[in-house]
């Protein structure tokens, strides 16, 4: 712990990037061009370009949350509304409810934000899916493909590249 703060001393934070990947630092969005390793020194919040999810594809109510809790992460100028979205969410959520490992996640969820953890908010969220699927039954609208943070680990899905822009070609002329 530090005096200062009363927190433990921020770790370094290792992140290796692929050319054309992108990755939300402290609501900047950073793309790198080539494959690249970064370093974090200090405490940062950020967000892989895989585990973002688009609010297209926000079609339950878990998805919604996580949603609302990923801009608390990655858009801080959008923090005040997202944290009052996100609470709007969840106490519907727990309306709709009696899943206990739903209920029980969503107080661990919550608990997380009002830390300042949204990251750690967003993997609990990603936890409930499944029991989010169970409750809603084979008939609740899903996405037609999953956001790159539910693809299995070791499976690629698809990625986004950046377009190629045709570079003029050198002048031979030695005038």
């Amino acid at each position: 712990m530090t005096r200062e703060t009363g927190r433990p001393p921020a770790r370094t934070m290792h992140l290796s990037l692929k050319a054309g990947e992108r990755v939300y630092i402290n609501g900047a969005v950073v793309r790198v061009d080539r494959k690249v390793a970064l370093e974090l020194m200090n405490d940062a919040t950020f967000l892989l370009e895989g585990h973002v999810l688009q609010a297209e594809e926000a079609t339950t109510p878990l998805r919604q949350l996580y949603f609302a809790a990923q801009t608390i992460l990655i858009a801080p100028a959008q923090a005040g509304p997202a944290r009052a979205l996100y609470a709007r969410i969840e106490e519907g959520i727990l309306a709709a409810t009696t899943e206990p490992a739903i209920r029980d996640g969503l107080a661990a969820a919550h608990a997380l934000v009002e830390a300042g953890r949204a990251f750690e908010a967003l993997k609990l969220i990603r936890s409930l899916y499944p029991a989010e699927a169970a409750v809603l039954g084979p008939s609740a609208p899903l996405p037609n493909m999953p956001p790159a943070a539910l693809v299995a680990p070791g499976r690629s899905g698809p990625r986004r590249r950046p377009p190629l822009r045709a570079r003029p070609a050198p002048s031979s002329d030695k005038a």
